[in-house]
């Protein structure tokens, strides 16, 4: 470990509990219990899960702690934080954040070349799109290169309501997924169960997969990449876990 990575350690607050407990709340909804106590988000309000199965992954990321509370192996409790505090009372702001996504989504836009890359993109995005265009009725149009394309007001439209009316746990973790991706239609597509977690994010990664398969990959895009994975994979199960 660097001194860096020595002090950037000592700077995270020291684990304060000894259990770990999930209570119910009635409703099926959850709380992890600290000792206790109910956790609270950053902005003070109670970390209350809307299924046990969620409150229960919850805990287990706090059990798992040492000796220090580290935020970055909390996935879970940071997206849950997220719904609460940030999209909680906003989801028409942050449905319209996806929806912007939508109009400009990364599968739209094509590289002109080399083949090779045509083709691997062709071979990813292509069925995203069809059943955006068949289950969806939302068929959007293609461009090459980086110039915007307009998409129908109808098909935005259609894909803006698969938004409309989720609880703020599942906004959250599409919008994440949305943000890490740049396509809304790869988010709506792990949620429909149209592709896995792992074919979304390689989907989402075409273009960098074929550079690195020319130029390589340096150490620090490959830390970047698993720590956004690690994100986009927490949102998935954050999903399921409802789901179940």
């Amino acid at each position: 470990m660097t001194k860096t990575e020595t002090a950037a350690r000592a700077a995270l607050p020291k684990r304060f509990y000894r259990e770990v407990a999930v209570r119910d709340e009635g409703g099926g909804a959850a709380a992890p219990l600290l000792d206790g106590k109910p956790v609270r988000t950053p902005a003070k309000a109670k970390l209350a899960l809307p299924s046990r199965a969620l409150a229960e992954a919850v805990a287990e990321e706090w059990r798992a702690q040492g000796e220090r509370i580290d935020p970055s192996t909390m996935p879970l409790t940071r997206l849950a934080n997220s719904a609460i505090d940030g999209v909680a009372g906003r989801e028409e702001a942050v449905i319209d954040d996806i929806a912007r996504h939508a109009g400009a989504d990364l599968l739209c836009y094509r590289a002109e070349g080399p083949k090779a890359l045509v083709a691997a993109q062709g071979k990813r995005w292509d069925p995203v799109l069809a059943f955006a265009r068949e289950r969806l009725r939302a068929p959007l149009v293609l461009s090459e290169g980086i110039v915007h394309v307009a998409q129908p007001e109808a098909s935005l439209a259609r894909i803006r309501g698969e938004f409309e009316g989720l609880d703020p746990f599942r906004l959250a973790a599409l919008h994440v997924m949305t943000a890490l991706t740049g396509s809304a239609l790869l988010a709506l597509a792990v949620f429909k169960g149209r592709l896995t977690p792992e074919e979304a994010w390689e989907a989402a990664h075409v273009d960098e997969d074929f550079q690195i398969s020319q130029w390589g990959e340096d150490a620090e895009a490959k830390e970047r990449r698993a720590n956004r994975w690690r994100d986009f994979q927490a949102s998935a199960r954050l999903l399921d876990l409802l789901r179940d």
